[in-house]
């Protein structure tokens, strides 16, 4: 099966981005009004999480989400015929003086993001650090299927990044600090705890929300400083990756004051924009 998957993959991802995104208004018709992918679980997130918007409103949100969702998709094939000079013309990095003075100074730092708009684009720092060591760690959870599991991880590592199996992070972690090797760890961090891992809950779109604390914990045993990469999309093809301040200096931090605060810092994305964010998961089955 995958000898016929990946060359119809590849046949996608040669195509121009014009003409994918009709693909992507095709597709969506067929996911959203035949397939009807997870809508119930798509419209129960949305009823919750706004829940002093009008049915219409909500549905509009709701087209509006798996009409992104679609563009995702083809965005991610095209990846794997995408060239760092075409993805340079779509991307744009803002506010990374800081980070990059804070490299300077020996400290590497946490990125905080979410499945919020293309979130596997963010990480992947073209440039940024030419000419520097410094390197982008990207944190992935190995698929079952070990051919699937390759091509995700060479898209994820195709522009110079690193990637770091989740169960090795602590490890690779101290292994860098203690040979002196500084990049920034970019933590997806919205997802739902595991059950050993539910000890903090706060208020998050209207809803008690189980958080991870990971990256708080690490920020806090290694020192690390940690932002926020605020994702916009000014239009199709193009994103912007802002990034806000969390805490620099996490020695001074309260408990849970930086999963608070990024949470926080995530709403104001999702309110503003709704549709970026990947409705299609579970995220208050506990």
């Amino acid at each position: 099966m995958n000898f016929l998957i990946y060359p119809l993959f590849w046949f996608f991802s040669i195509l121009p981005f014009k003409i994918l995104y009709v693909l992507s208004d095709f597709l969506y018709l067929i996911i959203y009004y035949i397939v009807a992918y997870r809508k119930k679980v798509v419209r129960k997130n949305l009823k919750n999480s706004f829940p002093d918007k009008s049915f219409k409103e909500i549905r509009s949100i709701e087209r509006k989400f798996y009409h992104y969702f679609c563009d995702l998709l083809l965005e991610t094939l095209k990846e794997l015929t995408l060239t760092e000079v075409q993805f340079q013309k779509r991307v744009e990095y803002l506010n990374t003086d800081r980070i990059l003075e804070l490299l300077k100074e020996q400290k590497s730092i946490i990125i905080m993001t979410a499945h919020y708009g293309n979130w596997e684009w963010a990480s992947y720092f073209p440039k940024l650090f030419e000419g520097t060591d410094f390197k982008s760690y990207q944190i992935y959870k190995q698929l079952r299927n070990s051919k699937t599991d390759k091509i995700v991880y060479d898209l994820r590592s195709k522009f110079g990044g690193v990637n770091i199996e989740k169960h090795q992070l602590l490890r690779r972690i101290v292994s860098n600090v203690n040979e002196k090797k500084h990049g920034v760890y970019w933590m997806i961090a919205d997802q739902i705890p595991s059950g050993k891992n539910m000890g903090l809950r706060l208020n998050f779109l209207h809803q008690s929300t189980a958080a991870l604390t990971g990256s708080e914990q690490l920020s806090h045993k290694f020192g690390f400083p940690v932002f926020y990469a605020r994702i916009t999309r000014p239009y199709r093809g193009k994103y912007s990756f802002d990034f806000i301040p969390v805490c620099e200096k996490p020695e001074e931090a309260e408990k849970n004051e930086i999963t608070s605060v990024y949470f926080k810092l995530l709403e104001e994305s999702i309110v503003e924009r709704p549709e970026l964010w990947l409705w299609s998961h579970k995220r208050w089955k506990r």
